[in-house]
């Protein structure tokens, strides 16, 4: 018998689970996801071609996302798939964009369009964005390749500042300077969020453009942290208005209660309690286009979930974006999405020292060589 059966007193220790990367279980799960994020945002880049129906590009993406997690964790009730739907926004449109079934909206050659998705597995979530031409046949240049080497730039400064005992900050203020140097703007409102278990906005969020409108609270990264680093560049002033499209990307607010008067809401809520609980999704999949339609507002109004509105810039301005998930390790800084940034001729580049400096650093720490002690010689008699 064990001593818990001798001794009812004796207390018997749960272990502890560990849900952040310094468990390996965890950080496979975290690099896994990560792996089919960056994939799906490389297959949907190939989508992106003069002609293609924007709603047939985010279903194509929706569907690789799902099909990929759909072949991996198939042992056990592991949730996996998508973690944040599919969003094409085009030139001056800032973000969210993943519109209805009956849109008509097509891709036009040089157009410049921002692709935002993620993955979760078992609720790690990697995310990522890229910012892609439509082929026309002519390089990126001018303001917009300032923008998109501005944009993907400030992602490896800002991964390269987030290390335990750094601040939020302290990234932001970087943000602002390397926008700055391509002499570009950092869209004012965009936050890149702590990510957590089955959490895609935790509490520690870094600003993409300090204001005094928008505090936030001063923190301090630590290890085992993961973050998702979102930086969105603009050639215009940076201050973005809501668009009179309709919003079509919502998320469950997991702490808010409310009995919803119409039959079409509850139906409306009652899918996004099975099928989406926790992380963003888009009403033009899984629900009756007919009741979605006034069964969201509802839970909207009444706080049931959170929008993700279509955010505009001034017509005629280029909207860049660029998004990785980054894991702050014992051994530095990892990068688990990403892809690279598209060949542009940028008439501006990094001149200031200390953030030549640091990207010029590696993320990963130098694994120190153990140097073995010559055996002393033995004393002569």
């Amino acid at each position: 018998m064990s001593d818990s059966e001798n001794n009812p007193e004796v207390e018997v220790e749960e272990e502890e689970v560990i849900e952040d990367p310094s468990c390996p279980k965890v950080m496979t799960k975290y690099r896994t996801a990560g792996d089919i994020c960056t994939a799906a945002l490389k297959f949907v880049s190939e989508k992106c071609v003069e002609g293609a129906k924007v709603v047939d590009v985010c279903d194509a993406g929706d569907n690789y996302m799902k099909e990929a997690t759909g072949k991996i964790y198939n042992k056990g009730k592991i949730e996996k798939g998508i973690g944040f739907p599919t969003c094409l926004s085009i030139g001056n449109v800032v973000g969210h964009f993943s519109p209805l079934g009956t849109d008509e909206t097509t891709l036009k050659a040089g157009d410049f369009v921002k692709i935002d998705l993620g993955v979760h597995v078992d609720g790690y979530i990697a995310v990522g964005a890229h910012t892609i031409k439509v082929d026309d046949g002519k390089p990126i240049t001018g303001d917009a390749a300032n923008a998109i080497a501005a944009a993907y730039t400030a992602v490896e400064i800002a991964v390269r500042l987030l290390k335990a005992g750094k601040k939020n900050t302290e990234v932001s203020a970087a943000i602002e300077k390397v926008a700055e140097e391509f002499k570009v703007k950092p869209v004012a409102g965009v936050l890149s969020h702590q990510l957590e278990k089955f959490v895609i906005d935790g509490e520690k969020v870094i600003m993409n453009k300090i204001e005094i409108e928008q505090k936030v609270e001063e923190v301090e990264f630590a290890a085992n942290e993961v973050y998702a680093i979102d930086i969105v560049m603009t050639t215009g002033e940076g201050k973005p208005k809501e668009s009179q499209e309709r919003t079509t990307v919502y998320k469950r607010a997991v702490d808010e209660t409310y009995a919803l008067k119409l039959q079409a809401s509850r139906n409306v809520f009652s899918t996004i309690q099975k099928v989406h609980p926790n992380f963003p999704f888009t009403i033009r999949n899984d629900f009756d286009p007919k009741k979605v339609r006034f069964g969201i507002v509802e839970c909207y109004k009444h706080d049931l979930v959170h929008a993700y509105p279509i955010l505009l810039e001034k017509e005629g301005e280029m909207v860049a974006h660029c998004k990785v998930t980054a894991i702050i390790t014992s051994n530095g800084t990892v990068k688990i999405t990403g892809l690279p940034m598209p060949a542009v001729e940028a008439s501006e580049s990094l001149k200031d020292k200390e953030l030549v400096a640091l990207m010029n650093t590696s993320l990963g720490k130098k694994k120190k060589k153990n140097k073995k002690k010559k055996k002393a010689a033995p004393a002569a008699n």
